[in-house]
C-alpha cells in the first residue's frame, strides 16, 4: 500500500500495521467480554488491560527488531499513531471535564459550608502536609541517588541537545497562580487558579444566602444539581478505562528504543526504587493516622493503574476525587481541594524524587562534590520549586530545570538528554506517586479536619466499579 493516501492520510501502508490494529481490536473485545459479560471486578479488568498493553508493546518491539529509533520504522510509527488516538483521546476526554468538575465541586463545597474559617483551616493543613511530603520525597531521591551512584561511570557526560526551560522566580510563579483572566486559567488548566476563583465565587453566593435565602435558592439548586451531573459524567468516562490503559501502555513501550533504555538503566532502576520507597512512606503515614494501608491499596488500585498508564495527574483528577469520596470516606470539600492542589503543586514524583535524583546524577557526571550544603540546598530548592508544576505529561522537565538552576547547574542541563529521551518510561512511576500523594495527603488532611468517615473507609463492600446513576 503506497501513495500519500495510505502513507500520510490513513497511516496504514504496511501489512504489519493492519495486523497489530486487528490485535488491538481483538484485545478490546476480550476486555469487553471479561468486563460486561463475565462481570469481572473493575480493578482486575484494568490490571488485565495493563498486562495486555505491556505484552502488545513488547510484541511490536520484537517484530521491529528492537530498533534504536522505533519511530523511524514505518509500521511502528503508523501503529502508535492509531494507538495514540485511542489512549490519548481517552485522556483528552477526561481532561475535558476537569475544569467544570473542579469549579463546580469547589462551589458546591463553599456554599454548603457553615463558617468561612473552615476554608482557612483546610488551606493551612493542606499546605503543611503537601509541602512536608515533598521535602520527604526530595530526601528519598537524594538517598537513593547516592546509594545507586547514578551518573558515575556514565557515558552520558557528553553534551546533548536538551535545553533548559525558562526559569521563573518562585514569587512570580506563586503570583501567576492567581488568575488575572479566568478563561486563560481554564485554557492553561491552572487548577489552583480555578480553585481560588471558585472559592471567592462560592463565598459570594454563600453571602447572598446569608442575607436572603430566597434570592440564593436558584443558584444553590443549580450548583447542587450540576455537581451531581458532573460526578455522573466523570463516572461514565472512567468506565472506559480498561480499554484505554491497553492502548496507552502499548503505545509507550512500542515508542521506546531498547538501546536508549539500557544507556540510562541505572537511573531508571533508581527512580523506580525511590518511587517504591516513597510509596511505602505514604503507607506508613496512613497507618500512623489510624488507617489500614491494605484497605487503602485495595480501594485505590484502579486509580494507581490509571495514573501509571496515563502519565497525567490532571487526567486522573476526576478518578482521584471519586476514589477519595466514594471509597475512602473523605469529605467532598477536602477531596476536591487537596486533590486539585496536588495537580499543580507538591507532586512527590515529578517535582520531588525526579529532580533530586537528577541533581545527584549531574553532580556525579561533572564530579561536583555532594556535601551537606549541596544536600540541604537540593531539599530546599526542590520543595519550593514544586509549586506551580502543572500535572500533565512532560512537566517534570520544568521541575528539573528549576532544580538544576536553583543549585547553580543550569549550564549542565544538556547532560540530561539521555534521561529525557526515555521520559515516558520514568514518567509512569512518577505520575503514580503524584496521584497516590494526593490520595494520602487528602486522607491525612481530612483526618485533621475531623470530617473523615472511618466507617466508610473500612467498608470493603464499596465496589471498585464506577457506579453510574442509571
Amino acid at each position: 500500500m503506497t501513495g500519500a493516501f495510505f502513507q500520510n492520510f490513513l497511516m496504514i501502508s504496511d501489512i504489519k500495521t493492519v495486523i497489530f490494529l486487528v490485535v488491538l481490536v481483538a484485545l478490546f473485545f476480550l476486555i469487553h467480554i471479561l468486563y460486561h459479560k463475565k462481570h469481572m471486578d473493575f480493578a482486575v479488568v484494568v490490571l488485565i488491560g495493563t498486562g495486555l498493553g505491556l505484552l502488545l508493546g513488547l510484541a511490536i518491539q520484537v517484530v521491529a527488531g528492537f530498533p534504536d529509533s522505533p519511530m523511524d520504522v514505518t509500521f511502528v510509527s503508523e501503529t502508535t499513531t492509531w494507538f495514540g488516538m485511542v489512549g490519548n483521546g481517552y485522556i483528552n476526554l477526561i481532561k475535558m471535564i476537569v475544569v467544570p468538575l473542579v469549579m463546580i465541586s469547589i462551589l458546591q463545597v463553599i456554599i454548603n459550608m457553615q463558617q468561612g474559617k473552615t476554608m482557612g483551616s483546610l488551606v493551612k493543613k493542606t499546605l503543611i502536609v503537601t509541602m512536608g511530603m515533598v521535602a520527604v520525597s526530595a530526601v528519598t531521591g537524594i538517598l537513593v541517588g547516592l546509594l545507586f551512584g547514578v551518573g558515575k561511570d556514565s557515558t552520558a557526560a557528553a553534551a546533548g541537545d536538551a535545553t533548559a526551560k525558562d526559569i521563573t522566580p518562585v514569587a512570580t510563579t506563586i503570583k501567576n497562580l492567581i488568575p488575572g483572566n479566568i478563561v486563560e486559567a481554564m485554557v492553561n488548566a491552572n487548577i489552583i487558579g480555578l480553585v481560588i476563583f471558585s472559592a471567592f465565587l462560592g463565598l459570594a453566593i454563600w453571602w447572598i444566602n446569608h442575607e436572603n435565602v430566597e434570592d440564593a435558592k436558584p443558584l444553590y439548586d443549580f450548583i447542587n444539581a450540576a455537581h451531581k451531573a458532573m460526578i455522573n459524567m466523570a463516572l461514565l468516562i472512567l468506565d472506559y478505562m480498561p480499554w484505554a490503559v491497553t492502548a496507552l501502555l502499548a503505545n509507550t513501550i512500542a515508542q521506546r528504543g531498547l538501546s536508549s533504555i539500557l544507556e540510562v538503566g541505572k537511573f531508571i532502576v533508581a527512580l523506580y526504587v525511590a518511587a517504591v520507597i516513597q510509596f511505602c512512606i505514604q503507607l506508613i503515614l496512613i497507618g500512623a493516622h489510624g488507617m489500614n494501608p491494605i484497605v487503602y491499596m485495595k480501594k485505590s488500585f484502579a486509580t494507581m493503574l490509571m495514573a501509571f498508564t496515563s502519565r497525567s495527574s490532571v487526567g486522573c483528577l476526576p478518578m482521584t476525587i471519586e476514589t477519595l469520596t466514594k471509597k475512602l470516606g473523605v469529605n467532598q470539600g477536602t477531596a476536591s481541594f487537596v486533590a486539585g492542589f496536588g495537580t499543580t503543586a507538591g507532586m512527590q514524583g515529578c517535582a520531588g524524587i525526579f529532580p533530586s535524583l537528577l541533581i545527584i546524577y549531574v553532580c556525579n557526571v561533572t564530579g561536583t562534590p555532594i556535601d551537606v550544603t549541596m544536600i540541604i540546598m537540593t531539599i530546599f530548592v526542590v520543595t519550593i520549586g514544586s509549586l506551580g508544576i502543572a500535572g500533565i505529561p512532560g512537566t517534570a522537565t520544568m521541575a528539573a530545570s528549576v532544580a538544576l538552576s536553583g543549585v547553580g547547574m543550569a549550564s549542565q542541563f544538556s547532560m540530561v538528554s539521555p534521561i529525557l529521551a526515555i521520559d515516558p518510561i520514568i514518567d509512569m512511576p512518577r505520575t503514580m506517586l503524584n496521584v497516590t500523594g494526593s490520595l494520602t495527603n487528602a486522607l491525612v488532611v481530612d483526618k485533621y479536619m475531623g470530617t473523615f468517615d472511618e466507617k466508610a473507609y473500612n467498608d470493603m463492600s464499596a465496589s471498585n466499579t464506577p457506579s453510574k446513576t442509571k
